[in-house]
């Protein structure tokens, strides 16, 4: 069993030196899914949820969360990136999230796509709880990631 990189040899949590690591392009997609009634679902389509634009308002959030990744979790590196996409699109069981990150760095961005879905389903769900109190956030997860010294990775 390989070591666990965020933690020293006295068991400590440490944010790791990645001062030595080459600098590569980076990449990583992530989804989530909020299940949700029909109804709720057709009034985020159609824009009218009583707090305005779900999908606009959501995606931006999801961009946004993404910037601040390293602020929201406590050993990630501060990071420059260069592409953050957030899409959210109707499914047959609510609205399903993806988020697609890239840098060009020492670091992968695997964290800011999982932050930036998971923040963009915790802002539909907000926006759209005064219709809909028992919506599920499910299924936030890493599809992919490309780059780094671990190469290319893809869920199965």
């Amino acid at each position: 069993m390989s070591r666990l990189s965020h933690l020293d040899e006295d068991g400590r949590a440490r944010m790791v030196d990645v001062s030595a690591k080459p600098t590569t392009a980076r990449e990583a997609l992530a989804t989530g899914l909020v299940r949700m009634s029909p109804e709720t679902r057709a009034l985020a389509l159609a824009g009218a949820g009583r707090k305005g634009d779900v999908i606009a308002v959501a995606e931006i959030a999801g961009v946004m969360a993404a910037k601040r990744t390293a602020d929201l979790i406590p050993l990630c590196h501060p990071l420059a990136l260069t592409k953050i996409e957030v899409r959210i699109e109707a499914d047959d069981a609510g609205l399903a999230v993806t988020a697609r990150v890239a840098t060009t760095g020492p670091t992968g961005v695997e964290m800011e796509a999982l932050t930036a879905v998971s923040v963009a389903c915790l802002t539909i769900y907000d926006m759209l709880k005064a219709a809909q109190r028992d919506m599920v956030i499910d299924g936030v997860r890493l599809l992919e990631k490309h780059g780094g010294a671990s190469g290319d990775w893809r869920a199965a």
